[in-house]
C-alpha cells in the first residue's frame, strides 16, 4: 500500500532497555540522514535511565518537496511518517510508557515532522523539540489543531538565516504550539548554521531531566 511507503523500515534503539527506562526520546532524522545519524545526539545528551528510538525513513526522506509546500505535494509520504511516530507513540503506550514520559525530537525534516506530529495529536508529551524546523505547509496553512498539549514542554531552536527554515515560520510555529497550551521556548541563534548547537543540548537535557522527577 502507497500510505505505508515508512512502514517496515528499521527502527534504531539506543539507550538502556525499555523496561528499566524512566522515559522514551522518539529522534526523527533529517533529509538525506539516517536513523543512526539522529542516535548520534542521544551519545550527546549523556543522560541516563532513557530509551531511544529512532525511525528509518524509506529512502532516508520522509517526504519529498520542502516543508512550505503544499500539503497534498507531500502525500502520501508525509501521512505515512506522521503514522510512523504515532505508531511507535503507541507501542510504547503499550509497553507502559505513557505519552508525559515521551519526547519527541526531530532535526530539520524530521523538526519539521515532530512538531506537526504532535499539533495534529496533542496531548501531554515528556517533550516536544524541533531542531531547525517548523510546522509543515505552506503560508496561510489553517492551523486549528483539536486537543490540548496541557502543558508540554516545547522548544524550537532555529538559525536567524537558515536557508531551508525561514526564521517567520519558526516564529508562526511557535504561537501555535502556545495557542495549543504548549510550554514553548523559543531560541533564534544569529548567524548559525543548519545545524544542532551545544545550547540546545542544553536545553534538551533540562527538559529530559523535567520529564523523569516530575
Amino acid at each position: 500500500m502507497t500510505d505505508r511507503i515508512h512502514q517496515g523500515q528499521p527502527v534504531l534503539r539506543a539507550g538502556v532497555p525499555l523496561e528499566q527506562a524512566k522515559g522514551a526520546v522518539i529522534m526523527i532524522h533529517g533529509r538525506g540522514a539516517s536513523a543512526y545519524d539522529i542516535l548520534g545526539i542521544a551519545g550527546e545528551l549523556a543522560l541516563d535511565n532513557f530509551t531511544y528510538l529512532a525511525p528509518q525513513a524509506a529512502g532516508n526522506t520522509w517526504y519529498p518537496n520542502r516543508f512550505v509546500m503544499p500539503l497534498e505535494s507531500n502525500e502520501p509520504y508525509l501521512s505515512s511518517a506522521l503514522g510512523t511516530v504515532g505508531e511507535l507513540v503507541e507501542y510504547l503506550g503499550q509497553q507502559g510508557m505513557p505519552p508525559k514520559k515521551v519526547m519527541l525530537l526531530g532535526f530539520s525534516q524530521g523538526a519539521c515532522l515532530a512538531l506537526e506530529y504532535a499539533a495534529r495529536n496533542a496531548t501531554r508529551y515528556g517533550g516536544v523539540v524541533a531542531l531547525s524546523g517548523a510546522l509543515i505547509g505552506p503560508d496561510g496553512t489553517p492551523r486549528k489543531y483539536p486537543g490540548s498539549l496541557n502543558g508540554t514542554p516545547v522548544f524550537l531552536g532555529c538559525s536567524n538565516v537558515d536557508f531551508h527554515i525561514p526564521e517567520y515560520r519558526v516564529h508562526e510555529s511557535t504561537e501555535v504550539m502556545r495557542n495549543l497550551g504548549g510550554a514553548v521556548t523559543e531560541k533564534i541563534y544569529p548567524n548559525m548554521g543548519h545545524t544542532v548547537n551545544a545550547d540546545e543540548l542544553k536545553h534538551v537535557q533540562e527538559m529530559m531531566a523535567g520529564m523523569v522527577s516530575a
